[in-house]
């Protein structure tokens, strides 16, 4: 049997083929999942999700938008899952915002307050906004995980303000397991290595990224997709069953490297 037979949940994220969140649902439906899907607001963001879950092999897939900076259009996102389902048994939370303008190096000074503000918002709030409206749908426990990078730890050039925002969303993470686990449900981070995403290309300097942490990567490789796909099918399934409030670093050894 598949590790993720009968068990269904929500993926967020996906803009095409290339992002973190399509990976995911890839190795979760090769495991047996079923996946639910949300786009970002618009007919060209639809079809570019769309695109992407037809080359999953999914021809008809439950899918909606999704403006996560709108506390209505959460509510209305989980409350059709509640009446279409009933329940739910996991969450993935694969999406993050920044102004690209200010993701350059030598411009973290100056960022302004609501390029600040946007930033926590949309890469950090809304995890624990998910959660909130997700954790009512597992009444018989389930399990989360979102999407970080090792800038929350230490200070990557270009990554700025996003790199605090994945250090509030690694902070959430751990209040959110504490909490939840008493409902059985366990919620994790994963680090993933640099990817060439849509939101990474716009981290001014990521292609010099990319080609040190082959250099310097114990495993002498960048990433790919697969290598998070098939962590998360590992958190999200029972095989973790006794892990949550951790990050989990899918990054081909780089962040144990001092030099």
């Amino acid at each position: 049997m598949a590790l993720m037979t009968g068990k269904r949940g929500l993926v967020t994220g996906i803009a095409n083929d290339y992002s973190f969140a399509y990976s995911i649902a890839q190795s979760l439906i090769r495991e047996g999942a079923q996946c639910l899907f949300t786009h970002l607001p618009g007919e060209k963001m639809e079809r570019r999700c769309r695109q992407a879950i037809d080359q999953l092999g999914i021809k008809d897939p439950w899918l909606m938008p999704l403006d996560a900076g709108s506390d209505e259009n959460l509510d209305a996102v989980f409350a059709k899952i509640g009446a279409d389902f009933g329940m739910i048994d996991f969450l993935v939370h694969s999406i993050a915002f920044a102004d690209k303008d200010w993701l350059k190096d030598g411009k973290f000074t100056s960022t302004p307050r609501q390029v600040y503000t946007q930033a926590m918002d949309i890469s950090a709030y809304t995890y624990a906004a998910m959660a909130n409206r997700a954790a009512p749908l597992m009444a018989s426990g389930g399990a989360m995980i979102a999407l970080s990078y090792y800038g929350a730890e230490k200070a990557v050039p270009g990554y700025n303000v996003m790199g605090v925002a994945k250090a509030a969303l690694e902070a959430t993470n751990r209040y959110l397991a504490l909490e939840l686990g008493q409902k059985n449900i366990r919620v994790n981070t994963i680090s993933g290595g640099p990817l060439k995403t849509l939101s990474a290309m716009a981290v001014g300097g990521f292609g010099d990224i990319l080609d040190w942490v082959e250099k310097k990567a114990p495993l002498r490789r960048n990433i790919a997709g697969s290598d998070v796909g098939d962590a998360s099918v590992f958190l999200l399934s029972d095989l973790s069953r006794g892990v949550t409030g951790q990050v989990l670093y899918v990054d081909s050894g780089y962040s144990i490297v001092g030099l």
